[in-house]
């Protein structure tokens, strides 16, 4: 009787250590992940000895951590997409693109479904058999990476944690410890409601949850896990004591190659075709930016764009996106700001050939600085976006849904 109570909760006490010695294992380490395996194995020959107290525990740890992952992605579906597009061009699925944001919304769904009919306890056996699947899928895949470092940073906690790619396959190691007891007494899972109760019951946990989602895709993240938050205190320092490398791959021969950003050719359309982002690295200060932005002369003008009073910055990474309707706006803001003696200012990843063309048509499109699309995504989730900035604070910032909010401002 002892062993039936002792070994899975011993179990389950290894798995949460390991939880927290993950954050100190950025690197592989074989120790660790003996232990990691061992403790896998334990969990499935044990798996039978389970009593219901542990069995809660686990239903419950696994059920938050769904959750927790499903809101950090799910409150930035954008940067979700682009995670997923980097996983398309590595696994050759390049054609499923268009498809990117549709796939990482029902990803984050899936994820969230799984996890709070695992707390509450509705249609408990689904759920973890979605679990099982989800993990089978993440495990692999994360395997993969750690192996071969395939994508930096699997996004698996959006932009809220950042972990290595060892990380990343440590955890979902030490969550596949946790469920495994949950799929070998499966059957021991039973819900209180009836089967027509759960179905509405999850039908009402998805439509929420969706609305959430496209909430924070038509408009901005309601939690901002990037350095470009409201409220934050943006200052040249620490932009300067930083540095952010950029790793980039020959799609031809698979060379790579490590620029210091800005000192790549990002403006060259001919050499972006043929080369693809692969990683980054960052050395300095755990706040830098990851910014710089060059005036047409390839002069740098982040400093002056974080020390400038009432500065309104318009932000795009593909200007050819931006609709009529969205330019009527941006004329609108630019007039009404410049009546109260606001600077207006352009960010974008064009080429500046094409800047000179919409200039002609779009006589209002002023100062215009370039940056790194992968830059210039972190500071407005939209396309085109606008972030009002004070001397480097940030004070405010809207998608182009919410252009009109911006007005009121002004």
């Amino acid at each position: 009787m002892k062993n039936k109570t002792i070994i899975p909760w011993v179990s389950l006490g290894v798995a949460l250590a390991s939880a927290v010695g993950i954050y100190f294992l950025p690197e592989y380490q074989l120790w660790f992940l003996a232990i990691l395996l061992l403790n896998l194995l334990a969990s499935l020959g044990f798996s039978k000895k389970y009593d219901n107290a542990a069995l809660t525990v686990c239903r419950l740890l696994v059920g938050a951590l769904f959750i927790f992952s499903s809101f950090t992605k799910g409150v930035d579906p954008l940067g979700t997409k682009y995670k997923m597009l980097d996983y398309l061009a590595v696994y050759g699925m390049t054609w499923l693109n268009d498809f990117a944001l549709a796939l990482a919304m029902l990803m984050i769904l899936a994820e969230f479904i799984v996890g709070i009919c695992l707390i509450t306890k509705v249609f408990p056996r689904l759920a973890v058999l979605g679990a099982t699947i989800l993990m089978l899928f993440f495990t692999i895949t994360t395997l993969f990476d750690a192996l071969y470092d395939l994508v930096p940073d699997c996004g698996c906690f959006g932009t809220a944690i950042k972990m290595s790619n060892w990380q990343t396959f440590y955890k979902n190691l030490v969550i596949d410890a946790v469920l495994i007891p949950l799929i070998f007494n499966n059957k021991r899972l039973i819900s209180r409601f009836s089967v027509s109760t759960q179905f509405i019951i999850g039908c009402f946990y998805a439509f929420v949850f969706l609305g959430f989602e496209i909430y924070n895709y038509r408009h901005l993240p309601v939690v901002d896990f990037m350095n470009w938050k409201v409220g934050k205190q943006l200052t040249t320092e620490t932009a300067e004591e930083s540095k952010i490398y950029l790793t980039y791959r020959n799609k031809a021969t698979g060379e790579t190659k490590e620029y210091l950003s800005p000192n790549y050719p990002w403006n060259d359309s001919v050499w972006m075709s043929k080369w693809e982002f692969v990683d980054q690295r960052v050395e300095g200060g755990a706040n830098f930016l990851g910014f710089s932005a060059l005036d047409e002369e390839g002069n740098d003008v982040t400093e002056n764009i974080l020390t400038t009073e009432n500065l309104l910055m318009f932000t795009s990474h593909d200007l050819t996106k931006v609709t009529e309707k969205e330019w009527e706006k941006i004329r609108k803001i630019t007039e009404a700001a410049e009546k109260q003696d606001f600077t207006v200012i352009w960010t974008v990843a064009d080429e500046p050939e094409y800047v000179e063309k919409l200039r002609e048509k779009y006589d209002f499109l002023y100062e215009v600085y370039y940056a790194d699309e992968l830059e210039i995504k972190p500071i407005v989730r939209s396309n085109p976006g606008l972030i009002w900035l004070d001397n480097g604070l940030v004070k405010d910032k809207w998608s182009s849904v919410d252009f009109k909010k911006a007005l009121k401002v002004l």
